[in-house]
């Protein structure tokens, strides 16, 4: 077998080269590997029977090949084709002949990806400093779902680097990685060894066009020429060298030197950022002048509460800066959206920090700060968090919209410390659930969304997900947020965030039972346990257990289960309340169904959450004047505007879930009971037979097919878990000896089973008139009413009852 490909020149010409395939795998012409083993040589005769020995079969299980890049001018590739055939693994050699050796260790890398037939490359060298354990554990992490690159660690966890040669070594490396993180700090903040040769990567996520190979650190080209990939890191011990030498000379050190200047100028965009965030703050100093001079009229003139003043205020300073930014610091070219839209966007990121300012403006004022010093200083305090959501999310900055890398840590280490022993608690759960008679949950804290399951009579010990109160995440604060896996022993994972043990931490062990342990601030938040970490681990134990968490709504009319699909505050809720207040039926759920693959739904009958557009259609005459006027405020920041901000401000390395957490705390979701907001009866199943996916728009009505029909709704289903930390725990899962991988390929199955016998149709409205419609489309077409299982719900055995006997 041979494959044409290019080989770099000092001026990045191309040569033709060519792969030779020396054996291994049992011979035969196998399928692609899903992924490539680079290995790049020079003159390392001496190590690669011992590389060969251990590293074949640590990649046997994973379908991989060995592609060897040799610039080597001894036997090295004599002896690799020797040692090949007896490999577990397809074996391939690139050898490079002198004269075409440009970019050195670098450009062999580049050479080899463009070589690789796998769908994941993973870098190591032939030396054993890097074990081959070690690369198949980084290599199984790359390849799951979520990550583009992923990077052995010497510096994170339980990494060491002892197998550096003496200690000048050991202080060159570590020096050289303060250098390159000190010149990188935004692109390498989540990586602790960004100068590693032990890496694995998505192919299809590196542009071999945009690197520029020197010497030998090719990682660090990578991450700063790919700022967006998702980046996670493996902790391992960096080994001493068995076989061969070293190559590093004071020349690669100055090439290095060279190297990270010339990134450093190719990134280097800042300066015109830089001048915006100097005209925005002027225009902030001008502000500040108009908050206190507002502060003033209202506190000292008028005699109003100092924290109602400063709101008052807020609202003068923020129409005052908004003018002076739209029309002086960005122009025309620079702006996105409507004027209005800008305007209410930056009026909500004002009042949104009004929130988090006030407590702070107390706090000096009863420490004998002045009314007006202390406001200006909070004013102040928040000045650069106002200037980078300005200039990233509601201005472009005229520049071309770059997505940043996700301010989250991840780190997969194999030899996690113990957890420290926190002061004694009970471990007796008072709050019991069954759900849909499938998975069974025991928590300290009582989960409102699941109140419809509560189960006293399932034992505590045998429950299937436990939710504990304890003190998670070490006592100091921390830079950022971090999710660590644990493999040491029981798989178990770990996000803390920025405020130590006072922020918003959880630990969960993935048993059986899964053991979820949530800290102090969460657990007086039960609504994000439910919703950011309870109700994944919900979704992927269903589907190890053949049912799927399904993103939708579904009410039973005339006997016939309607279910409704939409992407969040479409209008979905409005829309059911409005079927079951004129038509009738019976209720089974507003956000998440439990579906089978027979097309059977179960009821998940969640508290329903109003957001502002749903006001609407509740005319609830049993809620009191202060929950109407307390259900206006709530609705309007827990709407899409409100979550948009929230997910904005998450792309920020910011303590976002203890945000969420105060921000529920301070400001409960508006959740009601569906038969408080309407007249209805509960079912506990049906039988689906008509799926409508609504949307806003040009009035329209079209059918799904199958294949269509199961990519909107898993995007609808995902779409539903969008906020931290979900998008950094679900890849990390391993439920009943399943991956992540492994789950929503299962997920998928059962979806399709589910929808092989439902009618799916795209339902489109301009004035919300869903529930117009679907009546209508209904009523003309045949109805064949069933028999329902609501009449003593729950029901989870829906086994008909047998006559007795005669």
């Amino acid at each position: 077998m041979a494959h044409a490909i290019d080989s770099l020149s000092a001026a990045h010409d191309r040569v033709p080269t060519s792969v030779r395939e020396l054996g291994g795998g049992g011979g035969g012409d196998a399928a692609a590997p899903r992924l490539t083993v680079l290995v790049p040589t020079r003159d390392e005769q001496e190590s690669v029977p011992l590389l060969m020995a251990r590293l074949g079969p640590a990649l046997a299980p994973l379908g991989a090949e060995i592609l060897f890049v040799d610039d080597s001018d001894d036997g090295t590739v004599e002896e690799i084709a020797a040692i090949a055939p007896g490999c577990p693994v397809p074996v391939l050699a690139l050898h490079r002949p002198p004269g075409l050796r440009a970019g050195g260790l670098s450009g062999a890398v580049v050479a080899g990806i463009r070589a690789a037939r796998g769908t994941w490359v993973l870098v190591m060298d032939a030396d054993l400093q890097h074990p081959p354990q070690a690369a198949a554990l980084l290599a199984r992490t790359a390849m799951r779902e979520g990550v583009d690159i992923a990077v052995g660690t010497r510096y994170a966890g339980a990494g060491q680097s002892e197998g550096l040669a003496g200690a000048g070594r050991q202080a060159t490396s570590s020096s050289a990685t303060r250098l390159v993180k000190a010149a990188f700090p935004r692109r390498l903040a989540t990586v602790s060894d960004p100068l590693s040769g032990l890496f694995a990567f998505r192919r299809d996520a590196i542009d071999t066009e945009r690197l520029r190979p020197v010497g030998f650190k090719i990682l660090l080209e990578i991450l700063v020429r790919h700022p967006t990939a998702r980046v996670a890191e493996v902790a391992y011990s960096f080994a001493p060298r068995e076989a061969g030498r070293s190559k590093a000379s004071v020349r690669e050190g100055l090439a290095f030197v060279r190297h990270v200047a010339r990134l450093r100028r190719g990134v280097a965009g800042g300066q015109r950022q830089l001048m915006r965030m100097v005209a925005f703050g002027l225009v902030g100093l001008s502000g500040v002048a108009v908050n206190t001079a507002a502060l003033w009229l209202f506190f000292d003139v008028l005699g109003m509460h100092h924290l109602v003043g400063a709101a008052l205020a807020t609202q003068f300073s923020t129409a005052w800066n908004f003018l002076l930014t739209d029309a002086a610091v960005y122009r025309h070219g620079q702006r996105k959206g409507t004027w209005y839209g800008r305007a209410g966007r930056f009026f909500a990121m004002n009042n949104l920090l009004l929130i988090a300012r006030l407590p702070l403006l107390q706090w000096l004022v009863l420490a004998g700060a002045g009314v007006l010093t202390a406001n200006a200083l909070t004013l102040v305090l928040l000045f650069l968090l106002r200037f980078l959501v300005s200039d990233r999310m509601i201005y472009s900055g005229g520049e071309k919209k770059v997505r940043r890398r996700d301010p989250v840590k991840m780190l997969v280490d194999t030899d996690a410390p113990a957890a420290p022993v926190s002061r004694k608690r009970s471990v007796y759960l008072p709050y019991r659930y069954d759900v849909a008679g499938t998975v069974t949950i025991g928590s300290q804290i009582r989960l409102p969304e699941l109140e419809f399951f509560r189960a006293q009579w399932v034992p505590d010990g045998e429950v299937d997900i436990a939710v504990r109160v304890g003190d998670v995440g070490r006592r100091r604060p921390r830079g950022r947020a971090a999710l660590t896996e644990d493999h040491s022993d029981t798989a178990a994972l770990r996000y803390e965030e920025h405020l130590g043990r006072f922020g918003a931490n959880f630990r969960v062990r993935l048993g059986p039972p899964i053991t979820v342990e949530v800290g102090p601030l969460l657990a007086r938040s039960p609504h994000v346990v439910y919703t950011n970490v309870v109700e994944a681990l919900l979704r992927f134990v269903l589907i190890s257990r053949g049912r799927m968490l399904l993103h939708s709504a579904c009410v039973e009319l005339d006997g016939r289960g309607v279910m409704l699909s939409a992407l969040t505050d479409t209008g979905k809720t409005a829309t059911v309340l409005r079927l079951l207040r004129e038509h009738g039926g019976r209720f089974l759920s507003d956000d998440m169904t439990v579906v089978d693959a027979t097309g059977r739904a179960v009821c998940f009958p969640k508290p329903l959450t109003i957001s502002a557009h749903t006001l609407r259609a509740v005319q609830a005459e049993d809620l009191t004047r202060r929950e109407w006027r307390r259900l206006n405020l709530q609705s309007r920041l827990h709407s899409k505007g409100g979550r948009s901000i929230a997910l904005m401000l998450s792309r920020f390395n910011l303590p976002i879930m203890g945000i969420n957490a105060i921000t529920q705390i301070l400001v409960p979701p508006p959740k009601y009971s569906v038969d408080r907001l309407v007249p209805c009866r509960l079912g506990s199943s049906t039988e689906v037979r008509d799926l409508f996916v609504i949307e806003r728009g040009a009035p329209d009505l079209y059918d799904l097919d199958g294949d269509v029909a199961l990519e909107r709704m898993l995007v609808n289903t995902e779409d539903a878990y969008g906020f931290p930390p979900y998008r950094y725990l679900a890849p990390a899962l391993r439920i009943d000896g399943l991956d992540h991988a492994e789950l929503r390929a299962r997920e998928r199955e059962i979806l399709a089973g589910f929808l092989s016998g439902v009618h799916t149709r795209v339902l489109a409205s301009d004035c919300f008139g869903w529930a117009d419609e679907i009546p209508r489309l209904l009523a003309g077409e045949e109805r064949q009413a069933t028999v329902s299982a609501a009449e003593a719900w729950p029901r989870w055995g829906l086994q008909p009852r047998r006559s007795p006997a005669v």
